[in-house]
């Protein structure tokens, strides 16, 4: 009979989200109805989530981390950013790709948004490589690609909410990070100065002159990652001091010193986060409950015996585990992915000797890709209405890139060494598995 009624709940679940009903309203009540209809418990147990989420280590850091990346976004952060890293490498063949790459990976890590960075950047950059001699197609993809190339870096905000779900440090996660970021980012950007020297496409001549100018511009801004990341990793700072400094420097520069943000503004600027906040905190609260129904009946304790009936090799385990997270990334947003389904793959991963933190990357990773998977990631379809693609056009588009990044995901998966190094030379951890 349970089983009967808990098929029934999810076929509702599924009818209510295709029909367009909100997320939230859709796990919350949900949740309402398995803890009372199958479990037989309280239905204040999805409230009681939302009490502990509020009291979680590190749940400060969001709402200020995202104030933060809307000022940056509601200000000409975007545009300095670009004409510094032009400056910089807009002599090396291809050069253009680099800013391309640099620029969103950036914007997407202080904003924590890559549908923000591919319509606050895409404007710029698309015309920009189309006139230096790259095609439609290869500027389309490359910049849809890069709008999620920074969700591994400080102060990204998946990696904050998944550290406050699978109980993992948060500084050893920013930390992880860094190796497989760079990686994904050298990637991208050696495709693209391998298209720009195969295209033959314009260089500008090196100007120290244009880049102390650039590098005045950005002169508030540049030491900001370096306080943040180097306080993090040093742990001079912890995770919710940074997202103050942040915020607070943001706030400084933005409103004070380049004064491109007024009073007017900055009121709008600050409701329009809190909005956001209100609307991931929601989701997370809700989702945080079913996660609690699951753990209640016993579901990730299933999934295991399961997976160990089946599979027997951890190579075999990562590979299935990135193919279903491809799928859940494309048709999950990061957030509510990341809520419910860490908590049933974390147990399933810990029987194979998979690091926390080695899965973390590896999830995220996974989730980034998803952003801009065919055929419904969020990215495809932020590009598509940007830019007027036809979203099937944008599918060919992103094919190499996504190849690329598939790459970068085999290598993080199998070589936790470029997750763990940097932990273990920080002295935070064990040393590094190896397979």
């Amino acid at each position: 009979m349970e089983n009967l009624i808990t098929i029934s709940i999810v076929i509702v679940f599924v009818a209510a989200i295709l029909a367009g009903a909100p997320l939230f309203a859709v796990i919350g009540g949900g949740t309402v109805l398995l803890f009372g209809l199958v479990a037989g418990e309280s239905i204040a147990v999805p409230v009681m989530e939302m009490c502990r989420l509020a009291n979680a280590p590190g749940f400060i850091a969001i709402p200020l981390f995202i104030f933060a990346g809307y000022l940056f976004a509601e200000s000409r952060s975007a545009d300095r950013l670009i004409r510094f890293s032009e400056a910089l490498t807009g002599w090396i063949p291809g050069g253009l790709a680099i800013v391309t790459v640099a620029a969103c990976t950036v914007f997407t890590a202080i904003t924590g948004a890559s549908g923000i960075t591919i319509l606050a950047c895409g404007g710029l950059l698309l015309p920009a490589l189309v006139n230096n001699r790259y095609s439609e197609g290869f500027s389309l993809g490359l910049i849809t690609a890069s709008g999620s190339s920074g969700v591994l870096f400080v102060p990204s905000l998946p990696i904050l909410i998944y550290g406050m779900v699978a109980g993992v440090d948060i500084t050893e996660l920013f930390i992880a990070g860094i190796l497989p970021g760079i990686l994904i980012v050298c990637l991208l950007a050696g495709f693209g100065v391998a298209c720009g020297i195969g295209r033959q496409v314009p260089t500008t001549p090196f100007s120290l002159a244009r880049l102390g100018a650039a590098l005045w511009e950005i002169k508030w801004i540049a030491p900001l990652p370096f306080v943040v990341i180097g306080g993090i990793y040093t742990g001079i700072i912890t995770v919710g001091e940074a997202a103050s400094v942040t915020a607070v420097y943001a706030l400084v520069t933005e409103c004070l010193i380049y004064r491109e943000i007024s009073a007017k503004k900055l009121v709008t600027v600050a409701i329009d986060s809190m909005v956001m906040v209100g609307a991931i905190l929601i989701v997370l609260a809700v989702a945080l409950g079913l996660t609690n129904f699951l753990v209640d009946v016993q579901v990730p304790q299933r999934l295991v015996a399961v997976v160990s009936a089946h599979v027997s090799s951890k190579i075999l385990f990562l590979l299935l585990l990135n193919i279903f997270l491809l799928i859940v990334g494309c048709l999950m947003d990061i957030f509510s992915a990341i809520v419910i389904v860490v908590p049933l793959v974390a147990p399933v991963a810990a029987t194979f000797d998979i690091d926390p933190v080695h899965l973390a990357i590896i999830f995220l990773a996974n989730l980034e890709i998803g952003y801009l998977t065919p055929p419904v990631g969020i990215n495809l379809f932020i590009s598509s209405l940007r830019f007027d693609i036809p979203i099937v056009r944008l599918y060919r588009m992103v094919i190499p890139f996504l190849a690329l990044l598939v790459a970068a995901l085999l290598l993080i998966s199998y070589f936790p060494a470029l997750s763990l190094w940097l932990v273990e030379l920080s002295g935070k951890r064990v040393p590094v598995l190896q397979f």
